[in-house]
């Protein structure tokens, strides 16, 4: 049996992505094949640990795996691993292993461009919003190729070989039985030099812009999901890819409703009387008033459902229910009239049960004179 994801990753169940994969960067670089030659089990480990990597650093994979376990994410990313690397995946490999193995300078590559960076954004939704999705506007900054040089950073288009590292962008630095490649710090990995900065971008090849998105919210989120937007982020250097942009969702509290998965709940209040004889209520879901009939002998703590009535499954077109949590209404002593506190009495009386203690109910019938 497959080992949980989590576990094999060391890592807790609310793991932030950074956590992740610092976690999966350390296993990879402790069981590669390349420092654990002829180690079955090591090449064993190193592959757990990849298809761990692959599900739980994928927002909507994770979703699944976090709802249906193994069975969620067979034969979508999570299943069946057979070693390769998925660019789709993984990105540039060398990003997560860095340059420990010389694979090159971390997501930059020899000569050619380096990928702009991914973005966040927190958007705040309000709870209806959250239930049935919406469509909304963002607007935030990014950089993006300067205009005036196409990108190059160059006034005149011209760039000039690094002498340092001989235009290949990275130096080779030994570390006892280990080689090790680094970004040039000259070129700072370029492998070419501006000689004319441009005047807009001031050499840097990109200029920071405000940016409006239009961005569609789909029914049944929940607080603390997050949904990523490929190639929103900063664009890249010299051509490199254009990075993503992640949207962190934060939902606005209801004062009187609370989520939980696609079940919506509420506590209801009732009233001795209507407990033990039933009623009927009219109960304000987020699709409107609903009638909920109270059976007769409802105790205290009881669910009443309103199927249906709640919020959208994301992995399945159905909705949820809205579940009313039964509490017993106690009314204060001022709340009360003579003839109530009268028929209160005459109540425990036919029960023959004690009500009162050291004159209390003289003193709840003095609240009335």
């Amino acid at each position: 049996m497959k080992r949980d994801f989590y576990e094999v990753l060391g890592v807790s169940r609310t793991a932030s992505a950074a956590e992740i994969k610092s976690s999966y960067r350390k296993l990879a670089i402790k069981y590669h094949p390349d420092r654990n030659a002829d180690d079955p089990e090591a090449e064993a480990r190193f592959k757990e640990a990849a298809e761990a990597y692959a599900v739980l650093s994928d927002d909507q994979k994770r979703a699944r795996y976090d709802r249906f376990g193994h069975q969620g994410v067979a034969g979508a990313g999570g299943g069946g691993f057979s070693g390769g690397f998925d660019p789709s995946v993984f990105g540039d490999f060398s990003d997560i292993l860095g340059d420990l193995f010389g694979f090159g300078g971390g997501r930059r590559r020899r000569g050619g461009g380096v990928p702009g960076a991914d973005l966040r954004y927190r958007l705040q939704l309000d709870f209806e919003e959250a239930v049935f999705g919406a469509d909304k506007e963002l607007t935030y900054r990014r950089l993006e190729a300067c205009a005036q040089c196409a990108g190059t950073g160059s006034a005149d288009g011209e760039l000039e070989s690094c002498s340092t590292c001989g235009g290949v962008g990275q130096v080779r630095y030994t570390q006892g039985f280990l080689s090790v490649q680094r970004p040039c710090p000259e070129c700072r990995g370029e492998g070419r030099r501006v000689t004319n900065p441009c005047a807009e971008c001031s050499g840097a090849g990109r200029v920071e812009v405000e940016r409006t998105l239009e961005v569609s919210v789909p029914a049944g989120v929940e607080d603390g999901m997050r949904l990523r937007l490929r190639g929103e982020g900063e664009h890249g250097l010299r051509g490199g890819p254009t990075g993503d942009l992640e949207v962190q969702l934060s939902v606005r509290p209801h004062e009187r409703l609370q989520r939980q998965g696609s079940e919506i709940h509420e506590i209801v209040e009732l009233t001795y009387p209507q407990l033990v004889l039933g009623t009927e209520l009219d109960i304000e879901t987020v699709h409107g008033a609903e009638p909920l009939r109270v059976p007769t002998a409802t105790q205290p703590g009881a669910e009443l459902r309103l199927r249906g009535k709640g919020a959208r499954r994301l992995d399945r077109d159905e909705m949820g229910d809205h579940v009313v949590h039964v509490a017993l209404r106690v009314p204060k002593p001022r709340e009360l009239d003579s003839e109530q506190v009268e028929l209160l009495e005459r109540l425990a009386e036919l029960e023959g049960r004690k009500v009162g203690d050291g004159g209390v109910m003289g003193r709840v019938k003095s609240l009335f004179h």
